[in-house]
């Protein structure tokens, strides 16, 4: 008795019928009469009690079947775990920085569980120096963070880049000016809000040294939010990275000009620490994904209006 014999007996208990049972099962008639007159005298018992046009199952015949759809059940459900087991399974956790980043690890994340749909993700956002930290203590497998970054603690390949950019308040009278950039010189003497990286602030006091100039550092910040809140109220203006997909109708922004400068993010891991399995097939995944969108084969959904520093653009 084994599990095909019970699969054709089942289908013929629920049809009561051989020509019917044939068909459901894609299969010739004698064949499948054959399959169960074969069952039947190894288990010594009548199963079905043959009429000129349907069949009528025996007493033993009602508990076979009972006990056949548990058994085939049973069957189906150990074969799928067995493969799950096989399955790339676990919970990958990401520390990543604000702005842009959670917009290009969002789409590798969908497109990784949709492959396996069996692994679970834990991400934290926060600075850039506590999102290093996070890693370095192996609280996270893997970061997602703005350049530069620590070669020597880290490996990592870079994944996105975008402009500096002057976000401010729709009622300054930046905002009014005509198009969509603004030359570094016109933000001298305004009251800024920079990011609180120490390694950020002495570059953007050598990237207004450029133009001759102080800049007046209002305040710092670590957040993408506090950035956008501050500017929104017109505390001040707030040189941030673009950060293309978040929309404000209270807020402006500008891109940095004369000199322009870019930010480039980068996918890193802790170098002197053996990166689990399921951390090495994401970015495995994301170089995949990279290759295709330099290709024109991405499929995620793009912003309707994205702009990229020219090549050989200065990072910050």
């Amino acid at each position: 008795m084994d599990l095909r014999s019970l699969r054709y007996f089942v289908v013929v208990a629920e049809e009561l019928n051989i020509t019917r049972a044939a068909e459901r099962l894609n299969m010739s008639q004698p064949p499948l009469s054959s399959q169960i007159k074969a069952l039947e005298d190894e288990l010594g018992v009548q199963l079905f009690i043959r009429g000129k046009r349907r069949l009528t199952i025996t007493e033993a015949g009602m508990l076979l079947y009972r006990r056949a759809r548990q058994i085939l059940e049973l069957s189906e459900e150990t074969r799928r775990e067995l493969e799950s087991m096989d399955a790339l399974a676990g919970t990958l956790r990401i520390s990543l920085v604000e702005g842009r980043a959670p917009y290009l690890l969002s789409r590798w994340v969908a497109g990784f569980r949709s492959e396996f749909p069996h692994v679970t993700v834990e991400l934290w956002n926060g600075s850039g120096d506590d999102v290093l930290e996070r890693l370095l203590r192996g609280l996270a497998d893997l970061a997602l963070l703005a350049s530069p970054y620590n070669a020597e603690q880290l490996d990592g390949f870079a994944v996105g880049r975008e402009p500096w950019v002057a976000m401010m308040s729709i009622s300054h009278p930046l905002a009014a000016a005509e198009g969509e950039f603004v030359p570094l010189h016109r933000l001298v003497g305004e009251p800024l809000f920079i990011p609180s990286r120490r390694s950020r602030v002495d570059a953007i006091r050598s990237w207004f040294a450029e133009v001759g100039a102080e800049p007046l550092i209002a305040g710092e910040l670590s957040s993408y939010l506090d950035a956008e809140a501050l500017a929104e109220q017109n505390a001040g203006i707030c040189i941030f990275p673009m950060t293309t997909y978040t929309e404000n109708e209270l807020i402006v922004k500008k891109i940095i000009t004369d000199s322009e400068r870019q930010i480039e993010y980068d996918l890193v891991w802790n170098r002197n620490e053996k990166l689990p399995e399921l951390g090495r097939e994401f970015l495995n995944y994301v170089r995949d994904c990279m290759e295709e969108e330099r290709r024109g084969l991405q499929t995620y959904r793009m912003p309707k209006k994205e702009y990229l520093p020219p090549e050989g653009t200065a990072f910050l």
